[in-house]
């Protein structure tokens, strides 16, 4: 299975930052017990973490956008 790349540049970049921003927020939270709050941060930095290092995004490719050549 071939996978083209539609993130890239900026985008790639805003994606990696929102990662580990939201890493560090489910880490907080988990820590402070509310743990509905961890979870959904944890996804969502798993979902950010995946499209900046695999520069795919599957919401990209069903709206047709592409990044990389930003």
């Amino acid at each position: 299975m071939s996978v083209s790349k539609n993130v890239g540049g900026r985008d790639r970049l805003v994606r990696g930052v929102l990662a580990a921003v939201l890493t560090v927020i489910a880490i907080k939270t988990l820590t402070s017990g509310r743990r509905r709050t961890a979870v959904l941060a944890a996804i969502g930095a798993l979902g950010f973490g995946f499209n900046a290092t695999t520069c795919y995004c599957g919401t990209n490719e069903a709206l047709g956008i592409d990044t990389t050549g930003e």
